[in-house]
């Protein structure tokens, strides 16, 4: 007898395509004027220390949901179908990545991401850790100005960390230097990360514009709405330990007081009223930590909104 736990999309019969939700495949490169396109990027410039510990995470948030039609079932969450008839969206799987070369992991993240943004396509790419937004972002040179939205517990604003300049405790700070980027919106910092005093006034130094976790615990989500400008180019950098690990307890840096899933929502559907979104990552999930697969289901649900959301701009054009 297997010992392995039913689940509810065995229940429904037939195969499922292979993609994120259920969308149709195609190779990196192939977009067929989708308008969204989703990519696994497993690793981008991981520290020594600790390796390419989330490189399994895409297909774990691949594999947390993945019935067969599901894109033709009602979803409350959004109340309607997540992809309207008139959007199409594909998943290009995960990219190619090297244990050892870390120069060529970026150089094909950012040219995937121009890929499709060059197509008119909108990219949410799912990691990795959370080195792999710099590449990510490189592509956008030609798409901006940017307005980053980025949530997180840590504020990843060190220079280097042991000499690396580009690995994912530094990923705000390289954003920074990117002369298309104009604005840095950072919500859910909370605890001890890895940043010093000295790089948080950085930051500010900068202009960025903080919201730690407790003044969104005590003032809710409006200021920080208020803080992205109306009709902005909006990119969205979503580190999973942003939620609380009682709800995602699959990350290496947990933090208590962190982001339920419904208040993850809330400030996604309303950052979308206010800013064309351009693109998306999800990074930080860490497999070999989660329990019975729960943190995995959060971040394919996020995902899942965020096509949604974008989908539904993309209607509306």
């Amino acid at each position: 007898m297997s010992s392995k736990s039913p689940q509810m999309k065995s229940m429904f019969g037939g195969t499922p395509s292979g993609g994120f939700f259920d969308l149709p495949t195609a190779p990196a490169g192939e977009t067929r004027d989708a308008d969204i396109i989703l990519l696994g990027a497993p690793a981008a410039t991981p520290y020594a220390s600790v390796g390419n510990y989330c490189a399994a995470a895409p297909d774990a948030i691949r594999a947390a949901f993945g019935w067969p039609g599901v894109l033709g079932h009602h979803d409350f969450d959004i109340d309607g179908y997540l992809l309207p008839d008139a959007v199409h969206a594909l998943d290009w799987g995960n990219l190619d990545y090297s244990e050892t070369d870390f120069t060529a992991n970026r150089e094909t993240i950012t040219h995937r991401v121009s890929q499709v943004l060059d197509a008119g396509a909108l990219p949410l790419v799912l990691g990795g850790d959370d080195s792999v937004p710099i590449p990510v972002l490189q592509a956008y040179r030609q798409h901006g100005p940017l307005t980053i939205l980025q949530f997180d517990a840590h504020i990843d604003w060190r220079d280097d960390v042991g000499g690396e300049t580009m690995g994912l405790s530094s990923n705000m700070r390289r954003a920074s230097e990117m002369g298309w980027v104009e604005n840095i919106i950072q919500v859910g910092a909370r605890g001890i990360g890895s940043a010093r005093p000295r790089d948080r006034q950085d930051a500010l130094d900068w202009g960025v514009k903080f919201f730690p976790m407790r003044e969104v615990a005590r003032n809710g989500i409006e200021p920080v709405l208020a803080a992205i400008p109306k009709n902005c180019i909006l990119y969205i950098a979503l580190d999973i330990d942003a939620m609380d690990p009682a709800v995602v307890p699959a990350v290496i840096g947990p933090a208590p007081g962190g982001f339920s899933y419904w208040q993850m929502l809330e400030i996604l559907e309303a950052a979308a009223q206010r800013a064309r979104i351009a693109g998306f990552n999800l990074v930080e999930l860490m497999p070999g930590a989660d329990i019975g697969g729960r943190g995995a289901l959060v971040a394919a649900r996020i995902v899942a909104m965020i096509m949604g959301l974008c989908a539904r701009q993309r209607q509306a054009d």
